[in-house]
């Protein structure tokens, strides 16, 4: 499913207008982008967590030279489903 499927099946889900649920899927993901960049943690109970995890700076090779390269660190999403979530997927 991508995110034009997704749109029209909460539209359908919850009988709106396709702009209203592409404007409530947006917002919502927005909202938790906006929340991860300032360093919350977005809980979704029954379903899961949202949240930003800190990569360290390494040192790596580039596979094509065999070349040292230094990465930065990072900041990288992390998602982390809730039991209840994966009980329903078994």
């Amino acid at each position: 499913m991508n995110k034009t499927e997704l749109i029209a099946a909460v539209a359908k889900a919850a009988d709106l207008k396709k702009a209203d649920a592409e404007k409530a899927v947006n917002t919502t993901i927005q909202t938790i982008q906006t929340a991860l960049k300032k360093g919350d943690k977005v809980q979704l109970i029954g379903f899961g967590t949202f949240e930003s995890r800190t990569r360290p700076a390494r040192t790596a090779r580039n596979p094509r030279t065999g070349a040292e390269i230094k990465v930065k660190a990072s900041k990288a999403p992390v998602f982390k489903a809730s039991k209840a979530f994966k009980d329903t997927l078994n």
